[in-house]
């Protein structure tokens, strides 16, 4: 949906760029854009899983080489 913005009679060209980025602030546009630009397609539940899997790996890994004093 395009945003359309015409110079009213005797408008100073800042005025017209002021109310144009008014508008799309009001239209939401860059929010969208912003949203699909970072969206991530969202995990699934073995991949959920794998993750937490490695996360209490390493975190006995790093546990077992403190108590061994290697760190």
């Amino acid at each position: 949906m395009p945003i359309i913005v015409t110079k009213k009679n005797n408008e100073t060209p800042v005025a017209l760029v002021d109310r144009f980025s008014k508008e799309v602030r009001r239209s939401g546009v860059l929010r969208k854009a912003k949203e699909q630009r970072f969206w991530q397609r969202p995990l699934s539940d073995l991949a959920k899983k794998r993750s937490a899997l490695k996360r209490l790996e390493s975190r006995q890994r790093y546990q077992q080489l403190r108590k061994m004093g290697q760190i």
